[in-house]
């Protein structure tokens, strides 16, 4: 079941601009993150991480090059989704995030938006 939305993954070309912005001009701060090996930074209302930020390279291509990145919904019952994507033929990925108790399944919406559903508190599937 899906339970709200978690947060959105953009894509900056300067961490410290978009820093500026998010928490100098709309009030967010920067907070913890796990250890993701790409490099980031994630933004908080107060205790929740809405905003993610992924670095955006200059002539790159596809994903990388995008603004918005992602967006993700908290679910619970990761088995009944990776059943249902199954059974209609949805391609998905599943990992976990970092060294958390947090899943992700990752898939893409029939015009190319992608999609992370978020597990907390999930072992092993």
């Amino acid at each position: 079941m899906l339970l709200s939305l978690g947060h959105v993954t953009v894509r900056s070309a300067d961490f410290e601009r978009t820093e500026r912005f998010y928490c100098g001009l709309l009030g967010m701060r920067v907070g913890p993150r796990p250890a993701i090996p790409l490099p980031g930074r994630w933004f908080y209302v107060g205790n929740e991480a809405v905003l993610h930020v992924l670095p955006r390279m200059d002539g790159a291509t596809g994903d990388a090059r995008a603004v918005i990145d992602h967006f993700a919904l908290n679910a619970d019952d990761l088995r009944a989704f990776e059943q249902r994507f199954e059974a209609a033929g949805q391609p998905f990925e599943c990992r976990r995030l970092g060294d958390s108790d947090t899943w992700q399944i990752f898939l893409t919406d029939p015009d190319g938006a992608r999609v992370e559903l978020s597990f907390t508190g999930v072992d092993a599937p």
